[in-house]
């Protein structure tokens, strides 16, 4: 026996585009003041920690050649007339 057999409809797709996204002014002005913004944070970061470890460097090895005790008494500072 043969069964008829009832075919399915058949199936449509219509195929719909994405809407194009477009970039307006605001938006590329805002974009560039958030990239220097964080470009901006990341020099100042970098140039604290730059400079910390220049100055613990310093501290560390005694460099600069400040010696408060020498530095008084080679310079021996007097007034040239005393006001009475």
């Amino acid at each position: 026996m043969r069964v008829l057999q009832a075919q399915p409809p058949p199936v449509i797709v219509h195929v719909v585009e994405q809407p194009v996204h477009q970039t307006s002014i605001t938006e590329v002005v805002f974009g560039s003041l958030a990239a220097v913004a964080v470009l901006l944070l990341i020099a100042a970061a970098l140039g604290l920690l730059l400079g910390g470890v220049i100055i613990l460097i310093k501290r560390v090895t005694n460099r600069d050649g400040i010696d408060p005790e020498d530095d008084a008494s080679s310079l021996r500072v007097t007034p040239t007339s005393v006001r009475k």
